[in-house]
């Protein structure tokens, strides 16, 4: 890939993923003070929409196709109109779920994202076959697989939203997208970049293979984690229990790989990424953690009656682990130059993200006991700020030494 076009496609992604924060300071802004402008719900739907195709999804095609690119199999010219395509259904859906929410224009730019997103399966998968043996094979093919089965729920949404149809079963049908984006599309297109990564120091193969199988075997029935309070027959609550022990299992086996490891990387990552990709495998194994402590029914339907303890979740996997993942990923691995202050406003953000969750975790705590907990909605107000300001400093910072290269 022509390194201008990737440093121009990842830049958008910063400049997207600060996008998605203005919409989080502007929401939390209206929950703290007076602010009349705007729907709150509309910007939700907007904010939501366009950190998954606008950000995540458009930043793991773009590292997806560099993983092709170092392969040498393919000409990648071919992706740049779905690339530009995704954007423009990103942007659409930006604006019309901010006027309108649901309605005929923000649905014709979500099918039209999905459609757009089954060209780049199809290529993609077509692409991946003209490579040898790889160990991010699987995680991609998985990925891409999951973001179908995702996609189905979209469909649900859809329909019910339009005609206002909205049945028991809507939640089902949320939690069963949301459920297949992040632990199913992001979470394994993550997984097969880090270990396009590691197998450049180590010869993982036959480890992936078992890693792999545990994640991919468990995320469909770990979908029904997310619904519990529906009285599952107990053949079915069983095969969810084992989903999550296999998902920890999974997860401990690669936490061994890396510490049999350990000399390899420091030699190879830079100290500062070490101490985020730790940062990071802490996120993970409490989301795991929490993942198997749901499976407990009393536990599950405490957790999902109160909202905070939902946004808190939904922050920790979407913000804690991806965001923050895909961040230090391009900067760790060069897909953009680290620059003089790069790592401060990295640092920045990611403590606006930590701050973040950590305000969110005390007013999930202080739900339980109907605690309200005093100015809690202005302390996020502030990291949803915090945050914001890490991601244009970086942007900035990247745009600058971008015009003195012109």
């Amino acid at each position: 890939m022509n390194d201008y076009l990737k440093e121009k496609w990842l830049h958008i992604s910063i400049l997207n993923l600060s996008i998605v924060a203005l919409l989080g300071v502007i929401m939390r802004y209206k929950i703290g003070f007076e602010f009349p402008y705007l729907d709150q719900k509309h910007i939700q739907h907007a904010h939501s929409h366009f950190a998954f195709s606008g950000w995540i999804a458009h930043t793991l095609f773009v590292l997806m196709l560099m993983f092709l690119d170092e392969q040498k199999t393919t000409v990648l010219s071919k992706y740049k109109p779905i690339i530009i395509g995704n954007l423009v259904c990103a942007y659409g859906m930006l604006f019309s779920f901010a006027i309108q929410g649901y309605g005929v224009i923000s649905i014709f730019f979500s099918t039209l994202s999905i459609l757009n997103t089954y060209i780049f399966i199809f290529c993609f998968l077509k692409d991946l076959k003209l490579i040898g043996p790889h160990p991010s094979k699987n995680w991609f093919k998985a990925s891409l697989a999951f973001y179908i089965f995702s996609s189905l729920g979209t469909f649900a949404l859809a329909y019910m939203m339009i005609t206002k149809h909205l049945p028991q079963n809507y939640l089902a049908s949320v939690y069963y997208y949301l459920h297949f984006q992040y632990n199913g599309f992001f979470f394994f297109s993550c997984m097969g970049l880090f270990i396009s990564q590691l197998y450049r120091f180590i010869p993982i193969l036959k480890f992936n293979s078992q890693i792999f199988w545990l994640f991919a075997i468990a995320c469909i029935p770990t979908y029904f984690l997310s619904t519990l309070w529906m009285k599952l027959p107990i053949w079915l609550y069983i095969l969810v229990v084992i989903g999550a022990f296999m998902q920890v299992l999974g997860w401990i086996k690669l936490l061994q790989l890396v510490q049999q490891n350990l000399s390899i990387f420091k030699t190879s990552i830079k100290p500062i990424w070490r101490k985020f990709f730790l940062i990071l495998a802490l996120a993970i194994s409490i989301k795991l953690l929490l993942q198997l402590g749901s499976a407990i029914p009393s536990i599950s339907k405490l957790a999902f009656g109160f909202r905070p303890i939902v946004i808190a979740y939904l922050h920790l996997v979407l913000l804690a682990i991806i965001s923050f993942f895909l961040v230090v990923y391009i900067f760790c691995f060069n897909a953009l130059g680290t620059f003089k202050n790069t790592i401060t406003a990295i640092t920045i953000f990611v403590f606006g993200i930590f701050f973040n969750e950590f305000i969110l975790l005390v007013q999930g705590i202080g739900s339980f006991s109907y605690t309200l907990i005093p100015y809690a909605n202005e302390t996020l107000f502030v990291a949803a700020i915090i945050m914001f300001f890490g991601l244009v400093a970086l942007l900035i910072i990247q745009l600058r030494k971008l015009n003195s290269y012109d």
